[in-house]
């Protein structure tokens, strides 16, 4: 019996380190904590796909525990005045330095967009609300954080439109004036997705004749920016990475566009451009804008174009993924010109590397002042990794260098 005893204690030790651990590369710091991270992250997933299997709850509902974990409710402090408010309907919550006595100094501004594939995520979440408290103290600043709509209970383009309508609403010289801020002085910020919808809006502000206030600048952390390769090297290099492999990453794509399971099948195989799609990949080429570093022991290959990409035509998902506003990479040279200078961060170990490498690249190329701030043992996520337990150096580091260039740039 004492025999049998020990034998399940020793299987079940040995299953347990087979299941946390996952090959790491040694540049990342901390590993055994990002192990341990992602290790709750997978068993989630897992859930979520058996919860789904099941039909029992979708894959997405069940996910968004994550987000429930870490919500707070955003109450004022000391030295930020917190409000909750409907910019143009849209829920937004305000950061604002608490005045003091006569201090009628015009201010910075931030309009904050969460990440989380456009799926999960809220400017709710603990470490989205210390950022924001972060911003106000070190730059001065008004931060608006927009809780936009969320797929796929919204497909795009509805998140994409909250956030667009929120930035118009905030960008009227009476709204800025009861805020206290300079018209002169305000980026647009947000990480993965957010940063995805934070390009997507400062291009489409250039090109709207009926706006006459724009962005100083825009902050891009690890974005995500184009849907028509998803094969780049990065998305080959850290197809198994922690906090996001390939696979979640290619389902959030899927699930903002439709919830056709077969066109999230396509996206998997690469397979799943249209003919209109197809025209546009001359602007992700990674074999023309990744610098040789970044390309490593992969060779190029076109990605392959299907007549019927899972819902192809003319309303269908393979339409949408050609759209500017979905995939900001895709717009031609002309369009980026007159674009507000970027900084844009970048991860090692992120299937969205590329993603920000090639936008930087071809940012420059069009004249457009670009910061481009990689990190060789950065890994996704790393930035909203700053509250314990899951706390990392990395994490904070990168939030010192975003709000010190904010601080030198707006």
């Amino acid at each position: 019996m004492q025999l049998k005893g020990i034998f399940l204690l020793l299987s079940l030790g040995a299953f347990t380190s087979y299941y946390v651990y996952q090959p790491i590369p040694d540049k990342i710091e901390e590993r055994w904590k990002l192990m341990l991270t992602d290790c709750f992250f997978r068993s989630l997933s897992h859930l979520a796909d058996f919860s789904e299997l099941l039909g029992l709850k979708d894959y997405m509902g069940v996910m968004m525990f994550i987000t429930f974990a870490e919500r707070v409710v955003p109450v004022s402090d000391q030295r930020v005045h917190v409000t909750e408010e409907l910019f143009d309907g849209v829920e937004v919550v305000v950061y604002q330095p608490k005045l003091q006595g006569g201090d009628t100094e015009l201010r910075r501004a931030v309009i904050y967009l969460h990440g989380g594939g456009w799926c999960l995520g809220s400017a709710r979440m603990g470490p989205y609300d210390l950022l924001a408290r972060q911003m106000v103290i070190d730059l001065n600043s008004v931060v608006v954080s927009v809780e936009y709509r969320l797929a796929p209970e919204h497909h795009f383009p509805v998140p994409y439109e909250d956030v667009y309508r929120v930035v118009k609403h905030f960008l009227q010289r009476v709204v800025l004036a009861q805020y206290t801020v300079d018209p002169g002085r305000i980026a647009v910020s947000g990480d993965s997705a957010g940063g995805n919808l934070a390009a997507a809006v400062s291009q489409q502000l250039q090109q709207d004749p009926e706006q006459h206030l724009q962005l100083k600048v825009q902050a891009l952390l690890y974005p995500v920016l184009q849907a028509l390769d998803l094969n780049t090297p990065s998305y080959q290099q850290n197809q198994n990475m922690p906090i996001l492999p390939r696979t979640l990453m290619v389902r959030f794509w899927s699930e903002y566009f439709t919830s056709d399971k077969t066109f999230f099948r396509a996206m998997m195989t690469n397979t799943h451009n249209s003919p209109e799609s197809a025209a546009l990949l001359k602007f992700v080429n990674w074999s023309a804008f990744l610098p040789e570093s970044y390309r490593g022991k992969y060779n190029y290959s076109a990605p392959v174009v299907a007549l019927s990409a899972g819902g192809a035509g003319s309303d269908g998902p393979s339409r949408s993924i050609a759209d500017p506003r979905a995939s900001p990479l895709l717009v031609p040279d002309a369009a980026l010109r007159s674009l507000p200078k970027a900084y844009v961060l970048t991860c090692e170990y992120d299937v969205l590397r590329d993603d920000g490498v090639m936008y930087a690249a071809r940012l420059r190329r069009a004249g457009v002042e670009v910061t481009h701030e990689h990190y060789a043992s950065g890994f996704h996520g790393a930035l909203m990794f700053t509250v314990w337990p899951t706390d990392f150096l990395i994490g904070r580091t990168m939030t010192e260098n975003f709000i010190k260039w904010l601080q030198h740039n707006l």
